[in-house]
């Protein structure tokens, strides 16, 4: 039986910190090489992957191809620069979806 992973991606500063908690980290310099590692660790085995909203704000066509998709779930977490907002709204749009009314 296969094992699941976990990675984090987005910025350098973002990303090392969660090295110590045992997540695979892969930071990327840009959106377009975060584009493709996305796309990259999604063939993978990895269940979840933790990325950037900053680099998601500039990948957003690759983010909902998967949104659907039961593997990997893709978690948005702020970046060194502080949150944007987009990963707070994502949950309440899928708690909106999954009980039909915005209770947050």
């Amino acid at each position: 039986m296969s094992k699941y992973r976990i990675a984090v991606l987005g910025d350098k500063d973002s990303v090392l910190g969660f090295k110590a908690l045992g997540l695979d980290v892969f930071p990327a310099e840009t959106v377009e090489e975060a584009k493709q590692t996305l796309h990259q660790l999604a063939k993978e085995n990895y269940a979840v992957i933790y990325l950037t909203e900053q680099y998601a704000a500039g990948m957003t066509a690759e983010v909902a191809r998967y949104k659907d998709e039961l593997t990997p779930a893709i978690i948005l977490i702020p970046g060194k620069d502080g949150s944007l907002g987009i990963g707070m709204a994502n949950v309440k749009s899928a708690v909106e979806r999954a009980v039909g009314a915005d209770i947050l």
